[in-house]
C-alpha cells in the first residue's frame, strides 16, 4: 500500500501519539498531472503530507475523479488527521468535510515545493520531454516505486 508505514509506526507509540495530537493533525493534500502514451491518457499522483513536517503520508496514482480522492482518504484514515488544506479542486469540496477543510494557497506551500521536485527529479512527470511513459502501467511502475524509495524511504 502506498502509506508512510514509517509515521504510522511512529503514530502507534504512546510518546509520539501526543506530539501527534498536539501538532492538530493537519495534512496538506493535492494532485499533479502527468499522462501515459499521450496527452489524452491523463495520469494524476494524488497524494497528501503532514503540514508540519512535509512528510509524504499517502498518494494514490489514479483519473482525475472522486473515487481516487476517497482512495487516498482511506489510506489517510489511520494517520488521525482532522484538518486538510488543499486547492480549489470540486472533488475535495464534495468528499470532505467543510468543517475539516481549508482551501487556499497560505497552508499548500509544502505540497506544491514538494510538485516542484517530483517535476525535477521524476521527468516523466514534466509536461514537455521525451522522457514519457507509454502506458498507464509503465507510468505507475516509475512514479510508484519512486516514491516508496525516495519519499518513504522503502524500497519495494
Amino acid at each position: 500500500m502506498p502509506a508512510n508505514e514509517a509515521v504510522l509506526e511512529r503514530l502507534a507509540q504512546p510518546q509520539n501519539l501526543e506530539v501527534v495530537l498536539q501538532r492538530g493533525g493537519e495534512a496538506e493534500m493535492d494532485e499533479m498531472w502527468s499522462f501515459g502514451g499521450n496527452k489524452k491518457q491523463e495520469r494524476w499522483l494524488w497524494h497528501a503530507i503532514d503540514h508540519p513536517t512535509g512528510e509524504i503520508l499517502a498518494y494514490v496514482l489514479a483519473p482525475h475523479v472522486d473515487v481516487a480522492l476517497k482512495e487516498l482518504m482511506a489510506l489517510l484514515a489511520p494517520f488521525g488527521i482532522h484538518r486538510f488544506y488543499t486547492d480549489g479542486w470540486g472533488a475535495y469540496a464534495r468528499v470532505l468535510d467543510e468543517n475539516t477543510h481549508e482551501v487556499g494557497k497560505r497552508h499548500t506551500q509544502k505540497i506544491e515545493r514538494k510538485h516542484l521536485n517530483l517535476w525535477t527529479r521524476i521527468k516523466r512527470l514534466a509536461r514537455k520531454t521525451i522522457c514519457f511513459s507509454t502506458s498507464e502501467r509503465l507510468h505507475d511502475t516509475v512514479i510508484g516505486p519512486f516514491i516508496n524509495r525516495y519519499e518513504l524511504g522503502r524500497v519495494v
